[in-house]
């Protein structure tokens, strides 16, 4: 199941100069991970953020948003992000930081 390579290399620039960011194969796709806890990927052509289960609900009505559904069962505190709700880099950044700080709250 091939990902979108230039949504990875979005990821990927988004997260340059942060420490202890390794990349993995996972879900199908690509995974970043952060100190070792997953943080965001690429799956097709959705972008995969690790938001938490705390305003899930509430980042679930971003633009793009829809929960992640791997497995045919919502995982909560998980979404997937549409290239509609990426379409700038700023748009990007808010998403990726989201998903840092939760990342981040782990450790």
């Amino acid at each position: 199941m091939p990902y979108d390579e230039d949504l990875a290399a979005r990821l990927r620039m988004a997260l340059t100069g942060r420490a202890g960011v390794v990349e993995k194969k996972m879900f199908g796709g690509l995974t970043f991970m952060l100190n070792d806890r997953m943080c965001c990927g690429v799956v097709k052509d959705d972008l995969v953020f690790r938001v938490g289960p705390d305003g899930y609900e509430e980042v679930l009505k971003l633009p793009g948003a829809r929960p992640m559904d791997f497995t045919g069962r919502p995982m909560k505190g998980m979404v997937y992000v549409s290239r509609a709700g990426i379409a700038s880099e700023k748009d990007l950044a808010a998403w990726v930081q989201r998903a840092v700080k939760f990342a981040d709250s782990l450790n």
